[in-house]
C-alpha cells in the first residue's frame, strides 16, 4: 500500500485488485472475503465493492490480470527467439524457459488454478475456458507447433503449476525427492 500522498482512483484500483490477486492466491474464490481483500488494500470493504461490483467481478479481474501475465510472459519469451526458422520444438522450448517467470511468481499460477477449481461457476467457467484456449492458441501462433507437441507443452506447464501450488517447484520449494527427479527431466524437455 502507498502511504503519504493521495492516490488516484485508477492506482487505488490497482492497489485493491493486487491485494485480489494475493487474497485469492491463498484462499481461493470461495474462500476468500472481500473485506480481507479491503484490509490488504487498506480501504474499506464498501470501496472495494464499489470499484468492482462484486467479489465475482473482482476474481474475474484477478484471473484476466493473471492470464495476461501468463501471456505477456510468453510472448516476451518468444521475442528472445533468435532463430526464427527453428521447428517447433525449440519455438516451445523458448517459451518453457519463459515458465520460469511463474514459478517465482507463485501466485499466479495460484490464482489461475483457484480459477480452474472454481469453473463449476457458470460466469467464472466459462472465463477461466476462454483463457485458456486462449493461452493455447497463442502457444500455438507463437511456435507453430502441431497440436500434439502444442498440447504436451500446455500439460507440462499445467503439471508445473500443480508442483508449484504443492510448493515442491518454483524457488522457494520445499524439496522431495520425486518432485527434483520430475523437475531435472523438465527441464531436459525445455520446461
Amino acid at each position: 500500500m502507498t502511504t503519504g500522498t493521495r492516490l488516484t482512483a485508477a492506482q487505488r484500483s490497482e492497489e485493491v485488485l493486487n491485494a485480489a490477486i494475493t487474497a485469492f492466491a491463498e484462499g481461493g474464490y470461495a474462500g476468500t472475503k472481500t473485506d480481507e481483500i479491503a484490509r490488504l488494500a487498506g480501504v474499506s470493504q464498501p470501496y472495494v465493492i464499489r470499484l468492482f461490483g462484486t467479489k465475482q467481478h473482482l476474481f474475474l479481474a484477478a484471473l484476466h490480470r493473471v492470464c495476461d501475465r501468463i501471456e505477456k510472459a510468453f510472448r516476451a519469451a518468444d521475442d528472445e527467439r533468435t532463430d526464427r526458422d527453428a521447428p517447433p520444438t525449440e519455438a516451445l522450448r523458448q517459451l518453457g524457459r519463459g515458465y520460469n517467470v511463474f514459478l517465482a511468481e507463485r501466485e499466479l499460477l495460484q490464482v489461475f488454478m483457484h480459477g480452474i477449481a472454481s469453473s463449476s461457476d457458470p460466469v467464472i467457467g466459462d472465463e477461466v475456458r476462454a483463457r485458456f484456449g486462449q493461452i493455447f492458441a497463442l502457444v500455438r501462433e507463437l511456435t507453430g507447433a502441431p497440436l500434439t507437441e502444442a498440447r504436451r507443452f500446455i500439460a507440462t506447464g499445467m503439471l508445473l503449476t500443480v508442483m508449484s501450488a504443492m510448493q515442491v517447484a518454483g524457488p522457494d520449494a520445499i524439496p522431495a525427492d520425486w518432485a527434483e527427479e520430475i523437475l531435472e527431466n523438465l527441464s531436459t524437455e525445455g520446461h
